[in-house]
C-alpha cells in the first residue's frame, strides 16, 4: 500500500555521456558502427539511462512509505522472501526455506549464509565487505519496524501482523527501553534460523515477509550515523546495487554490487550501473527518449494516438495495469465532510466513466468501490456502488437528494472547503469544481484548490496535524504491498488501520477485523464483499472516493529488456531481471559536445 502522487510513470533515469552522433551512426557502415560501440563499452559499464519525476525520500526500509523510494530499497536490501518479477509468486531470497506451526502463527525461516554487508566509497569508487548478514540483522530491523520513535507509517501495518509488535507502538516514545522489545514475537535462533510469530492465523503473512519494513538493517552503522546512515558513503546494503550519488533534485546513480551473491539471478539481467536525472516535466523526459538520451519514457496524453499508429514506436510501446487505485480522501472529524449525506453527494456526482475518457485520456479503469480487480478478496468493479450498476456509481438524483438531507437544500449554506492534491493533480479538483456545479449548483469557488509535494501532503493529512492545517478533502493513489483484501480495507478503511481519518469505529470496522483472520476463503470473501457494499452502497458510509485503476503506457528501446508490465505489482522493481543491448544503445546515443 505504497502512496503514490504523481500521474506519470515513474521511470529510471538519465546522464549524457560520451556516444556517436545518432545522425552520423546512421549513415555509417556496419563496420564503423560495431567499431564504435565496442570502443565505448570500455569506457563505461553496461548503463540503463532514464529520466523521472519522483523523488527519493528515505533509503530507510523502516521509514520508507512512498513509491518512488521503495524501487531503491527494493535493490539495496533484501527480504527474507521476494515477490517475483514476472509471476508475481512469492520466493526466497535471503531465506531459502520457511515452516510453519500447526496453528498457522509461528514461522521459521532458513537463511543463507553468504550475503554480505557491503559499503561503497563513492569517491574511491570502491566497495568493501563489512561482514555476513545474519538472522540477528532481520530480527534488529523487523522489531525497529515497531518502534514508535521512528514516527513511521508502516508501524502500524506491522504493528497488524507481528505479535507484540502494537504493544510497543503504543508506548510513550520517551519512556521505551529495550527491554521492551523483547515483547516483540521476532528471535534470532541461530545465525541461520530466524522465528517470527504473528497476531493469529494470518494467510496473508507469507506475502508481508517480503515487505520493506521487515528488511534486516545494520545496527551498527545505524547507531554510528543515526538519521545519516543511508547518506552516501555512509550506507551499509546487502542487495544487488549500491549508493554511488543521491541528489534529490539533480541526480542519482546506483551500481553493481562485486560482492552480491546473486541471489535469485534467474533472469539474465546484466546492468552494471543505473543513471538518473531528475526532470519535473513528463514532455521533457519523452523529447529525451526520442533522442535516444534515456532508454524508457511515459507518454504525453496528446502523443498516445500517433505513438500507437507510428511502426516503430508502436513496437517499444506497452501497458501496464497495476493494483492501484486513485481517489478523493475525507477529513471526517472537519466540516462538512463530517456528515455522511455529504460525503455520499460528494461521491455520486463523479462521472468515473466521463472523467477517465475525458480527463485520462482513457487510461484508466473507472471504479465504484475500492479494491481492483486483481486483489484477494475483490468484488468485480459492476456489483456495488449507488444507482445503476452500468454507471458506476454516477448518480445524480441520488447526490442531490443526499445534499438535501445534509440540510443544503442550495449551495448558499455550503462552506467553502479545501482541496489538496501533489503538483500537477490539479485537474482533479478542477474536475471536482465542475461536477459540483453542474449538479449541487455550487459556485466553483466553493472549492479551494492547493498544490503540495507528495511528502507535504501526506504528512498534512496525517490526524497527528492540527485540524486547522489540514484539507477537506484530498486527493491520493493507493497501491498494494500484497495482493490481499486486508491490505486495502484494514489498512485504508479501517478506523484502527494506518490511514485513519478519525472515523469512528462501527460494526463494519469488526467484519474488517474478523475477515483477516477467518481461514475459510468463501467465508471470507463473503465477509469483504459485505463491507463493501456497508461502505460504498446506497447506504454506504463512503470514507472516501473511489475513482479509477491507472491504465500505465510507456515506451521502452528496443535495446532495453525487461518484465515492464509486471514488475513491481507488489513492492519496488528488480533491476537486477534487466537488460541492456548496450552496443546498439551506444550507438544511438548523441555525442557529448
Amino acid at each position: 500500500m505504497l502512496h503514490r502522487f504523481k500521474h506519470s510513470l515513474p521511470l529510471m533515469v538519465a546522464v549524457i555521456l560520451l556516444a556517436a552522433p545518432f545522425s552520423t551512426v546512421q549513415a555509417a557502415s556496419t563496420t564503423t558502427v560495431k567499431l564504435t560501440s565496442l570502443m565505448l563499452q570500455v569506457s563505461e559499464p553496461v548503463t540503463v539511462y532514464g529520466a523521472t519525476a519522483g523523488t527519493i525520500t528515505t533509503l530507510d526500509p523502516q521509514i520508507m512509505e512512498d513509491s518512488s523510494s521503495v524501487n531503491a530499497i527494493e535493490n539495496l536490501f533484501l527480504g527474507l522472501t521476494d515477490i517475483d518479477p514476472k509471476t508475481s509468486q512469492i520466493r526466497a531470497e535471503a531465506a531459502t526455506k520457511w515452516d510453519k506451526s500447526a496453528d498457522g502463527t509461528v514461522w521459521t525461516f532458513t537463511l543463507r549464509n553468504d550475503i554480505p554487508w557491503v559499503r561503497w566509497d563513492p569517491q574511491a569508487k570502491k566497495a568493501t565487505q563489512v561482514r555476513m548478514v545474519t538472522a540477528k540483522d532481520f530480527e534488529y530491523g523487523m522489531k525497529r519496524s515497531c518502534d514508535p520513535r521512528l514516527g513511521a507509517y508502516y508501524t502500524a501495518v506491522a504493528s497488524d501482523i507481528i505479535k507484540g509488535c502494537g504493544d510497543v507502538a503504543k508506548l510513550p516514545v520517551d519512556q521505551i527501553k529495550d527491554s521492551d522489545f523483547d515483547q516483540i514475537g521476532v528471535k534470532a535462533l541461530s545465525d541461520t534460523q530466524l522465528e517470527v510469530t504473528t497476531r493469529g492465523p494470518l494467510g496473508y503473512f507469507l506475502y508481508t515477509s517480503s515487505m520493506w519494513m521487515f528488511r534486516a538493517v545494520p545496527k551498527e552503522t545505524i547507531d554510528e550515523y543515526g538519521e545519516q546512515w543511508t547518506d552516501p558513503g555512509n550506507i551499509v546494503t546487502d542487495g544487488p546495487y549500491l549508493v554511488d550519488e543521491l541528489d534529490q533534485n539533480v541526480n542519482r546513480v546506483f551500481v553493481k554490487n562485486p560482492y552480491y551473491p546473486n541471489v535469485n539471478n534467474t533472469y539474465g539481467g546484466n546492468v552494471e550501473r543505473l543513471s538518473t536525472i531528475i526532470v519535473k516535466d513528463p514532455t521533457t523526459i519523452y523529447s529525451l527518449y526520442q533522442n535516444n538520451e534515456v532508454d524508457s519514457s511515459g507518454i504525453p496524453a496528446a502523443e498516445l494516438t500517433r505513438i500507437r499508429q507510428d511502426p516503430d514506436l508502436s513496437k517499444q510501446f506497452y501497458q501496464t495495469i497495476r493494483p492501484e487505485l486513485w481517489y478523493f480522501g475525507f477529513m471526517y472529524d472537519k466540516p462538512p465532510f463530517d456528515n455522511v449525506h455529504v460525503r455520499r453527494a460528494f461521491s455520486a456526482i463523479i462521472d468515473r466513466k466521463a472523467m477517465v475518457s475525458e480527463m485520462l485520456q482513457g487510461q484508466g479503469i473507472p471504479m465504484a468501490h475500492f479494491m481492483p480487480p486483481s486483489i484477494r478478496g475483490a468484488v468485480p468493479i459492476n456489483e456495488v456502488g449507488v444507482g445503476d450498476p452500468a454507471n458506476l456509481g454516477f448518480d445524480p438524483e441520488y447526490a442531490k437528494a443526499e445534499f438535501a438531507a445534509a440540510g443544503y437544500q442550495t449551495c448558499d449554506d455550503f462552506p467553502n472547503v479545501t482541496f489538496l492534491t501533489d503538483p500537477g493533480g490539479s485537474i482533479f479538483g478542477e474536475y471536482l469544481q465542475n461536477q459540483v456545479k453542474t449538479y449541487l449548483g455550487c459556485d466553483i469557488d466553493k472549492i479551494n484548490i492547493e498544490e503540495a509535494e507528495g511528502t507535504v501532503l501526506l504528512k498534512t493529512i496525517k490526524p497527528t496535524t492540527p485540524i486547522a492545517q489540514r484539507p477537506n478533502l484530498y486527493t491520493l493513489g493507493w497501491i498494494a504491498d500484497y495482493p490481499d483484501a486486508h491490505n486495502w480495507m484494514h489498512d485504508v478503511l479501517s478506523c484502527n488501520g494506518p490511514n485513519n481519518q478519525k472515523r469512528v469505529c462501527n460494526d463494519t470496522d469488526k467484519k474488517i477485523d474478523a475477515a483477516s483472520d477467518e481461514i475459510d476463503p468463501k467465508k471470507r470473501d463473503q465477509m469483504y464483499r459485505e463491507v463493501e457494499d456497508e461502505f460504498f452502497g446506497k447506504q454506504g458510509e463512503f470514507p472516501l472516493v473511489p475513482l479509477y485503476v491507472p491504465v500505465e503506457y510507456g515506451l521502452v528501446k528496443p535495446w532495453y529488456k525487461g518484465f515492464f508490465q509486471t514488475d513491481g505489482m507488489f513492492g519496488g522493481s528488480h533491476w537486477d531481471t534487466l537488460i541492456i543491448d548496450q552496443a546498439a544503445q551506444l550507438a544511438a546515443r548523441p555525442r557529448k559536445q
